[in-house]
């Protein structure tokens, strides 16, 4: 049997090896230490990552959002008997069983749909499958270290491991292509880690790997249909729920599916067949792929994810840096409450117009249709701007004006409450929108950027053409916004929902690294304030 190739700063596991076995062997020796470490920029962008992420499950839990209030109620019922050590949930000291902690906080961490997004894109490898992915899963990396007594670095060790493995499966197989939800990429992710980090074997993470590959396959049906409900939201919190039963089910001896990535008759050769004809179902033909996992130096999957500067899906991004770039450019578009802007043309990349173009989701009926939609979301940026306009008599202006646009401007959960999404001058922007397909310009330049041009013609007649938004604020190849004074922003604007003392509350999520064993187990000892007004 092949196995993994090494170099200074990487493992390759090829496609003719057993990649499962592969994965647990390097998320082992990951967690065991026996590489050099991530560079200080992976360390800082992760904790990074990791805050942005706490201040969006906390934020919706204090908004009491359905589907984490829910599925916390649900955890909080799952006591570890006493004597045992478990994991928490965000606002509790009570000790639960980890895949309901875990499910829990993930459903809680993404539920606005506002934290970080990766792309699967690695050109230096010519991996460039383009399958989404999101920061959803680093409360797996906090619950194995409240089980087993671990410190920050630990923690944050994990994290990294996690976004490592399915970033870097995302670059290899697009699983929405098949129609497959792109949280089985983290599920594995989260497995391996899980495992390791808890003294798992190899063999026992291919074991769950297995598993999770096996009986655990979510499709794209939570994503489709005109309303969107909460499955949206939770689904990589299902996923990793089951990922870490599959787990601890392994480490008790229970043998799952081996050498899953070249089953024949599992998703990845089923989708993408590596022989023909009879060959096709040969137990040991390779997989559609290599897998290269970086495990020292700069060149981790993460430092190419973006962050979000705001509550919008993130195919939006470019339209939202667009219209920010216009208005700024020529502020009278914004007077007359609205009535100088004529016509909003929007051209954009597949899966951009398929995903937030649906004609249905031209008339939200729910938060999670209305965050996507490109509509619904350009025209509450348009509207708030109006409104600061009108408050304050200009809008911001000079060498920084566009992070003080993105930090004044910023969508936060208040823009797609019910009274926002039934707003009428919102809905006369949104009847102004029309949104088209780029074509074959705007799908070349994706997953590399996020390709959007926006032309706003105003009522005197004039088009103001945005021009070609490759990278918008937030993107990790941008290099022109101060990325921390608008993350710090939102950080505030999130946390002052859930309490008072903002300060506090973001520096206990912040420098995870320096924190010792007992400040991880007690991460999510704070008072849980339910803000009001939202529902």
């Amino acid at each position: 049997m092949t196995t993994a190739t090494a170099s200074a700063t990487s493992v390759t596991l090829p496609a003719n090896s057993n990649q499962a076995l592969g994965i647990g062997q390097f998320a082992v020796d990951f967690m065991a230490g026996k590489f050099d470490s991530p560079s200080q920029k992976v360390l800082d962008r992760t904790e990074l990552f990791h805050t942005d992420a706490c201040l969006c499950g906390i934020s919706a839990l204090a908004l009491k959002t359905n589907a984490p209030t829910v599925l916390r109620d649900e955890a909080l019922d799952y006591p570890v008997p006493a004597g045992k050590s478990g994991a928490s949930v965000f606002g509790s000291t009570s000790k639960l069983f980890p895949e309901k902690a875990i499910l829990a906080n993930s459903s809680a961490v993404r539920e606005w749909d506002s934290n970080g997004t990766n792309f699967g894109y690695n050109p230096s490898l010519g991996h460039t499958a383009g399958e989404f992915g999101h920061n959803d899963f680093y409360p797996v990396a906090i619950a194995a270290a409240q089980l087993k007594g671990l410190d920050g670095a630990t923690a944050l060790r994990g994290m990294i491991l996690i976004d490592e493995i399915r970033d870097r499966l995302a670059s290899v197989f697009s699983l929405k292509t098949y129609k497959i939800d792109h949280v089985v990429h983290g599920a594995i992710g989260s497995a391996a880690a899980f495992g390791a980090m808890l003294g798992a074997t190899p063999e026992q993470i291919e074991s769950a790997i297995g598993m999770v590959v096996a009986h655990y396959i979510p499709w794209r049906a939570i994503r489709a249909g005109k309303q969107l409900s909460d499955s949206k939201g939770a689904s990589a919190a299902i996923s990793t729920e089951v990922a870490i039963l599959a787990m601890q089910r392994s480490m008790r001896g229970f043998v799952g599916p081996r050498d899953i990535f070249r089953n024949p008759e599992a998703i990845f050769r089923f989708f993408e067949p590596t022989t023909e004809g009879k060959d096709r179902w040969t137990e040991m033909a390779p997989s559609p792929f290599d897998l290269v996992l970086t495990h020292s130096g700069d060149d981790f999957a993460i430092m190419g994810m973006h962050f979000k500067l705001g509550l919008y899906e993130h195919q939006s991004a470019g339209a939202l840096q667009a219209v920010i770039d216009l208005v700024s450019n020529s502020p009278n578009l914004l007077e007359s409450d609205g009535d100088n802007i004529k016509q909003i043309n929007i051209l954009a990349y597949e899966p951009a117009f398929g995903i937030i173009g649906n004609p249905a989701k031209m008339n939200p009926k729910t938060r999670q249709s209305a965050d996507h939609s490109m509509a619904f979301i350009v025209s509450r940026l348009i509207r708030k701007a109006i409104e600061w306009k009108q408050t304050n008599g200009d809008l911001p202006t000079g060498g920084e004006a566009n992070d003080a646009m993105w930090k004044a401007m910023i969508l936060t959960p208040y823009d797609y409450a019910p009274d926002m999404i039934a707003d009428t001058k919102s809905k006369a922007i949104m009847s102004k929108i029309t949104f088209e397909h780029g074509g074959d310009k705007y799908d070349n330049a994706y997953p590399e950027g996020i390709p959007t041009s926006v032309v706003i013609t105003g009522a005197d007649g004039a088009a103001h053409d945005s021009g070609f938004v490759m990278f918008p604020a937030g993107h990790a190849r941008n290099t022109t916004a101060d990325l921390q004074d608008i993350l710090k922003n939102k950080f505030a604007t999130l946390g002052s929902i859930a309490t008072d003392d903002v300060n506090t509350l973001v520096s206990r999520f912040s420098g995870v690294a320096s924190k010792s064993a007992g400040e991880i187990d007690s991460l999510y000892d704070f008072d849980l304030r339910v803000a009001e007004g939202y529902e």
